[in-house]
This record gives C-alpha cells, structure tokens and sequence, in this order.
C-alpha cells in the first residue's frame, strides 16, 4: 500500500521543484525528504527522481504517481474536512494567508474574537499580496488566503478555490491640504487625472489598478513616488508631494497637511477569503470567515 507521507513528499517536490523547497513547504528536514522518497522507490519498485545539473527531475513514473497523488491527497483533504465537520468542533491549526493593510485592519479583531470563542484553534498568520498568496493557497502551503481586486478591476479566481465576501473596502482620495480641491466635500476623480500620484510599488494590484483607471480617462499617470505602506504614502502627501487613493480599511493616523476627499463616483476594493473546495467543510475556516466580517464592519465604516 502506497504510504501517504511519501506521496505527500513527491507532491510536493513536484509542485515546488525541488527537494530543499518541498522540505521548507513540509516544515521538514531536506533528509526527510530525501528518506521518504527514497522509500517510495523501493515501495513502487520504480526510479522517481534524476539528476538534473545541481538538482532532480521527475521520472515518467514520478509524473505518473503526481497525478494520482493530487486525487488521492485532495480526498483525504476532504475527508479530514468532513471529519471536523461531523465534530462540529473549531479545533486544529490553520495558516491564513493576508495583505498587509488586512493583517493590520483585520485581523488582530478577528483573532481577538477566535481566540476567546475556540481556544484549541492556532491560527497562523503570513503576509503576502494576492499573487503570492492564491497559488500558496491552491498548492495547499496556506489554508485561507484574504485577498482584494477593485470593483472595477476584478481577479480571477483559479480554479478549485471558493471564495466568500468579507466586506466592500470604499476608496477616498488623499490631498495635500495645498491642493486646489483639498476644500471640497466631493471630487470626480477625472478632475485629478493630471496630478502627480504616490502608489505603491510596481506590479502590485493598487498601483496596476490606479494607472489602469488613470488611463481611463485619457490621462498618462504621473506616479512620482511608489511606498508600499498606506502610512508612508500619507507622509508623502502630507509633504505635497502628490495624491493617493485610500481605501478605508487601510487608513491609519492622518497627518497635518492631508484633506480626505470623497470619491463622487465610488470607488471600493473588495475583500475577500479564499480557500480550497476540498476544505470548505471546515468549522475553523466558517469560524474565521464569520470573525473577518464581524471585524471589518467597523474599519470599513464611513469616517465620521
């Protein structure tokens, strides 16, 4: 019978492409590995890994056994589910995935609330962006991942994943109080197309998402300054060095010399979790979902 640590170690040196990155991804030795694949040979009588340069490669057998590796390791996933669902019972460990301005608006709430109600739940926390946390996610390295898109830029969600909403993050703009419109109530974002902008830093989901809107109204942006943290952006524009767009949910400390304006046409992020079909059963990722929303009602309300 074909022990599943073993299929669990090929899956993961296929899925990550190496030995020392399957360790790191198993929270185990690279020997670990490197045993459990050893007996799987023997136990298959089969030859799975090769040399390639300085690392391995997979044989057509290891594909071979991948594949029924990822259908045999999706049904335990479902069945240790089903098993947590039948207890009913929020118990065990999971790892959540999350951006940063969620890390900070969210979840120390969220936590708060499962750590009082389900006191035998770890709950392991892991900044990353969205492109780094979904695949983390669909590979099965993190069970929850709390991602955003824009209401008018939206992210495709891969294929075996679930999402559910956690709550619609409005957008202001951010303006030196120097600004020609810092004393309006309400601006049209078109009115500021040719203004200088701070974004954060290249390739992430808000600076593509702002330079796609920008372009929308037939305006080049002109992003001078790129920080990733909500905060320095607010130093930045508090030195009238340009705008920001400002979620809600990532607002701290507004400093002297920022004016927040409301958008007149709304502008929102969408947050959201996202976890594996075969998980979806799980008490621990209904508790998290219900604590991240009850946590977001508050960051995301109105200003006063």
């Amino acid at each position: 019978m074909l022990d599943l640590d073993r299929l669990r170690a090929l899956h993961a040196v296929a899925t990550h492409g190496s030995v020392s990155a399957a360790a790191e991804a198993l929270h185990v030795t690279t020997s670990a590995v490197s045993q459990q694949l050893a007996k799987l040979e023997r136990e298959t009588g089969q030859k799975l890994l090769e040399r390639n340069g300085r690392g391995v490669r997979l044989t057509d057998a290891a594909h071979l056994l991948v594949t029924h590796a990822e259908g045999i390791l999706s049904l335990v996933e479902r069945a240790e589910a089903d098993l947590e669902a039948h207890r009913g019972v929020v118990v065990g460990e999971l790892s959540v995935a999350a951006f940063p301005t969620a890390i900070r608006g969210l979840i120390p709430a969220a936590l708060a609330s499962l750590r009082a109600a389900h006191p035998e739940l770890r709950v392991l926390i892991r900044e990353y962006d969205p492109s780094v946390s979904l695949p983390l996610v669909t590979r099965g390295d993190v069970d929850l991942a709390i991602v955003q898109d824009w209401n008018n830029e939206p992210i495709p969600v891969l294929e075996g994943l679930v999402k559910g909403a956690i709550c619609e993050d409005v957008a202001d703009v951010a303006l030196p109080a120097g600004h020609p419109l810092a004393h309006r109530e309400v601006v049209d974002l078109k009115e500021l197309a040719g203004d200088r902008w701070i974004s954060s830093t290249p390739g992430s989901i808000c600076c593509d998402w702002l330079t796609h809107t920008l372009r929308s109204f037939d305006s080049e942006p002109r992003i001078d300054h790129m920080a990733y943290e909500f905060a320095t952006q607010l130093a930045l524009v508090a030195a009238g060095l340009g705008n920001i767009i400002l979620p809600r949910l990532g607002r701290c400390d507004v400093p002297e010399g920022v004016r927040i304006v409301s958008l007149r046409h709304s502008l929102s992020r969408r947050v959201y979790a996202v976890w594996r079909e075969e998980a979806a059963r799980r008490p621990a990722i209904c508790a998290a979902l219900d604590a991240l929303r009850v946590s977001a009602r508050p960051a995301v309300a109105a200003p006063a």
